[in-house]
């Protein structure tokens, strides 16, 4: 009877879906792909249960502390190219529900993402909370990533603790950003990047589907 018991037990249990997702907090492409991420997760729930992991990347390394306007971020790095990227990216989020704002300033982002692993410290939910604030403010509101201020507004709405002491110190959290750089990211070229239970890859802003596929394969 016991023996039965804990078959029924395991038949109820849902497969748990990990995801470890390699993301730069100032790439367009990795707010997309979060958003269309929920979106599956949100549409799977009842199959699966989830934890989702944060870990750096950075686009452009050697990005200034003091920050650059973005416009001309983009006119450097694409030419003539630019305005036809930002023309897409207002298209995309729009689709997502979302005005894309491209006024204030980008650079370095070291900071956000010792600010993420340290979130990631006092809890998954808390870490997925800040990084959506991240996202919101960077690409939705013109505030600079590289700002403390703004840094420590987005942990306190996210429920981190000690976020403004942890970032006064800027050798905090450092050694986790670079251990987690040489797991997670050493090896891809770009972001987003997903690892779904260590088995199934994604790169890219995927659509919502293309998720779901992946969990069904991940959890195969």
């Amino acid at each position: 009877m016991a023996h039965s018991a804990n078959l029924n037990a395991n038949a109820g249990k849902k497969c748990l879906i990990r995801i470890d997702v390699s993301s730069d907090t100032v790439c367009p492409w990795c707010f997309v792909g979060k958003k269309n991420l929920e979106k599956a997760i949100e549409f799977t729930k009842d199959q699966y249960d989830f934890e989702v992991r944060w870990h750096p990347f950075f686009l452009n390394p050697d990005a200034p502390k003091e920050g650059i306007e973005k416009r001309k971020f983009y006119e450097d790095k694409f030419g003539s190219r630019s305005q036809q990227i930002v023309n897409r990216m207002y298209e995309i989020f729009k689709g997502i529900g979302l005005e894309y704002n491209m006024s204030g300033l980008t650079g370095n982002t070291l900071d956000s993402h010792r600010l993420i692993s340290f979130a990631g410290n006092q809890g998954l939910e808390k870490q997925n909370k800040l990084v959506d604030e991240l996202f919101l403010g960077y690409f939705t509101q013109g505030k600079y990533i590289g700002d403390r201020n703004f840094l420590v507004d987005a942990a306190n709405k996210a429920g981190v603790e000690g976020a403004a002491e942890f970032l006064a110190d800027p050798n905090s959290g450092l050694q986790q950003v670079q251990d987690e750089l040489r797991k997670y990211s050493s090896d891809i070229s770009g972001v987003p990047y997903f690892v779904i239970n260590e088995k199934v890859r994604i790169s890219g802003g995927q659509p919502p589907e293309n998720f779901i596929r992946a969990f069904h394969v991940a959890a195969s």
